[in-house]
């Protein structure tokens, strides 16, 4: 049975930094896409970033560009979330997912993943 669980999320000040973890099991995940998206109270959940297996390139929302980086080892089954210079609004429940199926929607949305974390809780205060 697939599994993603994610750990990391935490209270922090604005201006702060935590780093997630994504550890996938069950599955093979070397040659899946992996994806962070978030969800904030009362908002619908949006893409973070994502990172393909095979060009190692990553994908990211204008939003966290240039705070946020995404990386992947695959030899763990493990993809993280480096969160660096943290804003109130990026206080959000945050959730890994994976893209093993091909043809799938863009990675850019919720479609185009086939397996979703139970998700993490981040806090950012003012």
């Amino acid at each position: 049975q697939v599994q993603l669980v994610e750990s990391g999320g935490g209270l922090v000040q604005a201006g702060g930094s935590l780093s997630l973890s994504c550890v996938a099991s069950g599955g093979t995940f070397s040659r899946a896409t992996m994806g962070w998206f978030r969800q904030a109270p009362g908002k619908e959940r949006e893409f973070v970033a994502a990172v393909r297996w095979n060009v190692y390139s990553p994908y990211y929302a204008d939003s966290v560009k240039g705070r946020f980086t995404i990386s992947r080892d695959n030899a763990r089954n493990t993809v993280r979330l480096q969160m660096n210079n943290l804003e109130p609004e990026d206080t959000a429940v945050y959730y890994c997912a994976a893209r093993t199926s091909p043809g799938r929607a863009s990675i850019y949305t919720e479609e185009g993943y086939d397996y979703w974390g139970q998700g993490t809780q981040v806090t950012v205060s003012s």
